[in-house]
């Protein structure tokens, strides 16, 4: 009981928290649930990407304003420190995917199961499990799907990374512990669930070092929850959650942005997540904020327009 106890009272911490910095869930930094300068040609709301009828199976997709026969794809995660099962109608809506939009990317925003749902690794099958149903759904959705990209904020960024990461590992043996990454979500288990670019935004994406800098502090941290396990003796588990711990050369290009005055997920996560890629010779590139914190004071014009850009080149890169 008393350990059911410390994990609801982190649950319900961590949300008081999130939701006091503005915006609950979605954004952190203002009212990312609005959709006041998003602009659209079409919007398809509540599409079940499993066939299995759960709300955290659902997802929705947005086309750009400027109709064409297809459009590259981005898929943008909502943060929640993984508490959430459905956040995805706050998922940055008025900055960054209003941003991708108006670039001709189109969006679509998922739900995943939270950590009360499931345990790791459930949150990146499902987040798989939506790739392979983009590729599966192209003539549908009028997705372009030779560039398929990953976006998230904090733990949405997290989920972005480690898809991006692990686009050629499936089954992960980690120290003796094997993780299934891929999962077999949905009805595309055929299709695969690669990805060609990701944005990180403000994620704790090496979970082996959440205190390598100020961050907020709970009895029982959300990475516990997510594992179910304490990381005392359980080591290689917090490393199979770890973005980190499966870059290699082969993976996409990523960008990092993350705010210096971060109280919750610290700025050296983004920091060394960059200086990690870049030593494995990986294409990134890094935004440090000087004023930012956890979304606030982030989705500057100019840091959007770098997300923009960087993807772009992405894209211009596979041609």
């Amino acid at each position: 009981m008393k350990k059911i106890g410390l994990t609801l009272a982190a649950g319900l911490l961590s949300i008081a928290g999130f939701a006091q910095m503005g915006g609950g869930f979605g954004g952190f930094g203002g009212n990312q649930s609005s959709t006041d300068t998003m602009r659209y040609s079409q919007k398809f709301l509540n599409i079940n990407y499993a066939g299995d009828n759960e709300v955290y199976h659902n997802l929705d997709i947005y086309l750009p304003k400027e109709e064409k026969a297809s459009y590259p794809v981005v898929i943008h995660i909502y943060g929640s420190a993984w508490f959430s099962n459905n956040s995805k109608g706050a998922a940055d809506l008025n900055t960054i995917c209003a941003a991708l939009l108006d670039a001709g990317y189109a969006v679509v925003t998922p739900n995943h199961r939270s950590s009360g749902d499931a345990k790791y690794p459930a949150q990146i099958n499902d987040i798989k499990a939506v790739i392979r149903f983009v590729r599966g759904n192209a003539e549908k959705y009028k997705f372009d799907t030779s560039f398929i990209a990953t976006s998230g904020f904090s733990s949405g960024g997290h989920l972005a990374s480690l898809a991006a990461t692990t686009r050629n590992e499936k089954v992960a043996d980690v120290d003796g512990y094997k993780v299934d990454l891929e999962g077999n979500v949905g009805q595309f288990t055929n299709f695969s669930s690669s990805v060609d670019a990701a944005c990180d935004w403000s994620g704790p994406v090496d979970l082996m070092h959440m205190d390598c800098g100020e961050a907020m502090k709970m009895p029982t941290s959300p990475e516990e929850v997510v594992l179910g396990v304490p990381m005392a003796g359980n080591e290689n588990r917090y490393k199979a959650l770890s973005a980190p711990t499966f870059i290699d050369p082969s993976d996409p290009p990523i960008i990092v942005c993350h705010g210096k005055k971060d109280n919750v997920v610290p700025f050296c996560q983004g920091e060394s997540f960059y200086n990690a890629l870049k030593a494995k010779g990986v294409k990134t590139d890094f935004i440090p904020v000087e004023d930012g914190g956890h979304g606030f004071n982030m989705y500057s014009k100019e840091n959007l327009a770098k997300m923009v850009n960087f993807l772009n080149e992405a894209r211009a890169a596979k041609k």
